[in-house]
């Protein structure tokens, strides 16, 4: 059987398991350094355009970014209805500000990541992400510490957005998928207010984290729900948790969701709208069993250890 041709020798390779290995071929390095806190690649990729790689693992490209950055964004904003001050704990590419300043009821947007550098290499390599949000007035950026901006902060967000790279032990974010973590979110929401966490792949092998994650929420939070989406540049599809005092809706009505994202937003979406919605908030039977069945929480002193570095190298002769 004859093979297709190889576009590269350049890849990527990103560890999913200890047995599992997703290679993307690199047609162009955009950018490389080591920063203070993780390694950071910006590259043009052959199959999905520019993508972002922090310490090996993959964050987003921009040929299926909207397949995460809408559910991440969205389904908090419609159950609100009417957000008006928005918090968002990592997303350095502005993908996730981008989706958030949508909203014409949005009044304030704070980003806050911790690494300056990865930042000002996606405002000049990723402007297909940001789409110039970091220049809307109601956008603000503070390069902290989430944890300290959460400690000052007191029933004062309606919606908390956690796009925190994965909590890789070598990297800066593993002590935010903890309870201690969740629990400083929850303070700094108001009443009413919404969090929501990217929760990692929900796929048979890889899903114990996400099971742990919502698990974890559901000590902290009155109703937690879980939710997916397919991203194809993950390798698999990927989880979020979504949490607040208010209930959850699990099976919004598609005519009503759409006339909210009509009138509230300024459109646009790519991959949400009301039937879609439906489907996103219904997870399959295999991931709502193995959400039930878990036990384990994450805590400060038994955190999550996201599996492996990924590796950027040519192909040997």
């Amino acid at each position: 059987m004859a093979f297709a041709e190889i576009g590269t020798n350049l890849w990527i390779s990103e560890n999913i398991s200890p047995w599992d290995i997703y290679y993307h071929g690199i047609t162009k390095l955009l950018a490389y350094k080591q920063t203070k806190y993780q390694e950071m690649i910006i590259a043009e990729t052959g199959m999905y355009g520019k993508a972002l790689i922090l310490d090996g693992k993959w964050q987003s490209s921009t040929g299926d970014e909207f397949l995460y950055h809408e559910p991440l964004v969205h389904p908090a904003m419609i159950f609100h209805g009417h957000p008006e001050t928005v918090l968002v704990l990592g997303g350095g590419e502005g993908a996730t500000v981008r989706e958030v300043i949508r909203w014409k009821t949005v009044k304030k947007v704070v980003m806050v990541d911790i690494d300056e550098e990865v930042v000002e290499a996606c405002k000049i390599h990723l402007p297909e992400m940001h789409q110039n949000a970091f220049d809307d007035p109601r956008v603000e950026v503070l390069f902290q510490d989430a944890l300290n901006v959460l400690d000052n902060s007191q029933n004062e967000w309606d919606i908390i957005i956690s796009d925190l790279s994965d909590p890789i032990e070598e990297g800066p974010s593993f002590k935010l998928f903890t309870k201690e973590y969740f629990e400083k979110a929850r303070r700094a929401l108001k009443e009413d207010g919404y969090f929501v966490i990217q929760a990692g792949p929900v796929s048979p092998g890889e899903i114990r984290m996400h099971a742990r994650l919502v698990k974890t929420m559901q000590t902290v939070f009155k109703n937690v729900h879980s939710y997916a989406s397919f991203v194809p540049t993950y390798g698999s599809p990927w989880g979020f948790a979504l949490g607040s005092s208010r209930p959850i809706p699990t099976r919004p009505e598609p005519e009503e969701i759409d006339r909210i994202l009509r009138e509230k937003t300024t459109g646009g979406l790519r991959m949400l709208d009301g039937t879609a919605m439906l489907g996103l908030m219904n997870n399959n039977a295999f991931v709502r069993r193995v959400i039930e069945q878990e036990t384990q929480i994450y805590t400060l002193s038994e955190p999550p250890k996201f599996f492996g570095k990924g590796t950027l190298g040519k192909e040997e002769k």
